[in-house]
């Protein structure tokens, strides 16, 4: 270890405090409507408008420990895997988001918006879109960071608005301006970004929640189980017929 592994350790871990202690009202509200959807039977949809937001969607998608009616939105447009660049590009599109929603049956249950930056093209028009269509958002976002970014800044959407600003529930993620937080000696562009760290460790909060309301109304919760694991395929043989088909990418 080096005082630069220790700062970031410490920055992490004080960063997930950080969230779990000012988000509580926040993240009790999104694992109602979380909740709700799993009793009315409907899907929770997620997605992560961006590069690196998308592992956002893949955190909670067919995970073992995770929940089993959620809809990844894995569009090809913004994954790194089809061109980093790209992603860049298209994110930052107006109105492409709308058609991935689309492409994606997404009509009814909640939408989870995850991207700690919160102001591209996709980020906003799928929270408007979402709203259109009478769908429950809830953002996964940092607001510290939104608010810093110019009005007049490329990746902004056309409205300038920011994600925590046009979603039903915002949950922010605590990431700080510029994502990375490490400083070193003889470099001026800090390393170590905490964006996906805090975005995912805020997604599991609400499963966590989700669950715990799920049983306290005496529903069992559908939870995948390890395929890895003696017994893992006979555990989600069931989940998998009955979500087949309603789940796109299952």
């Amino acid at each position: 270890m080096s005082k630069y592994t220790e700062f970031y350790r410490d920055t992490v871990i004080g960063l997930l405090q950080e969230i779990e202690e000012k988000e509580r009202s926040s993240i009790d509200k999104a694992a109602d409507l979380m909740a709700r959807a799993i009793k009315e039977d409907k899907l929770i949809h997620v997605i992560g408008p961006g590069g690196h937001s998308n592992i956002g969607a893949y955190e909670l998608f067919y995970r073992a420990g995770g929940l089993v009616p959620v809809n990844a939105i894995l569009d090809p447009g913004t994954l790194l895997s089809m061109g980093a660049r790209r992603s860049t590009v298209i994110e930052r599109t107006p109105q492409y988001g709308v058609a991935v929603l689309e492409a994606f049956n997404v009509n009814d249950g909640v939408l989870i918006i995850v991207n700690a930056y919160g102001i591209n093209s996709m980020c906003i028009d799928v929270a408007l879109e979402a709203r259109r269509r009478g769908v429950p958002t809830i953002g996964v976002t940092s607001r510290a960071f939104a608010e810093k970014v110019p009005p007049d800044h490329p990746a902004r959407h056309p409205s300038k608005k920011n994600l925590f600003e046009v979603v039903d529930v915002h949950v922010d993620c605590h990431m700080p301006f510029g994502d990375a937080v490490v400083s070193i000696d003889g470099l001026q562009q800090r390393v170590a970004p905490v964006s996906t760290l805090v975005n995912c460790f805020t997604l599991n909060l609400l499963v966590i929640r989700t669950v715990e309301k799920l049983l306290a109304r005496g529903i069992t919760p559908p939870v995948w189980t390890s395929a890895n694991i003696p017994g893992g395929d006979q555990a989600n043989r069931d989940y998998i017929e009955r979500y087949q088909g309603r789940i796109r990418l299952l």
